[in-house]
């Protein structure tokens, strides 16, 4: 199975592949997310260590059934021929309607394939109100013109 755009990575095809993750999580659909990994994936999200397919799966069904109304944006921050990094920032509600937004860095290896097969995430939250969220559209895809994390200055 191949995942395009692959490796070596150009700063286009990085955006690219930057974009298509953030469209991904923002589906909050685990199966589908889940395919954009080896099988064998290894992650570190915060202090978790998954390994594979289905512990991602696994991994996200929980996530998102916690974290109500998510929506994502992740940033450029650095790449080279198969590694990229990002910088993101999601808002979220939780089942007591209290807002929250979280902050953090990932770095991620791919395969020839253009799978990842690491990824390592580091993320920080804290609680906002209602009225200073800032990632404002429906649920799903992040419209072409809504601003992105530089525009926010997060």
């Amino acid at each position: 199975m191949s995942r395009p755009p692959l490796p070596p990575f150009t700063l286009e095809t990085a955006m690219q592949k930057i974009r298509l993750a953030e469209d991904g999580w923002n589906s909050r659909d685990p199966v589908k997310v889940a395919l954009a990994y080896t099988p064998n994936c290894v992650w570190r999200n915060r202090a978790e260590f998954i390994r594979g397919r289905v512990d991602i799966e696994t991994f996200l069904k929980r996530k998102w059934t916690r974290e109500l109304d998510y929506r994502l944006i992740k940033e450029l921050w650095a790449f080279t021929e198969n590694r990229i990094a990002v910088r993101f920032a999601y808002e979220f509600r939780d089942d007591s309607n209290q807002w929250h937004r979280a902050y953090g860095n990932e770095n991620w290896e791919f395969n020839e394939d253009g799978l990842m097969q690491r990824r390592i995430a580091s993320i920080n939250e804290h609680v906002i109100d209602e009225k200073d969220r800032l990632f404002h559209w429906p649920l799903g895809r992040r419209p072409d013109d809504h601003p992105g994390l530089s525009d926010f200055d997060i």
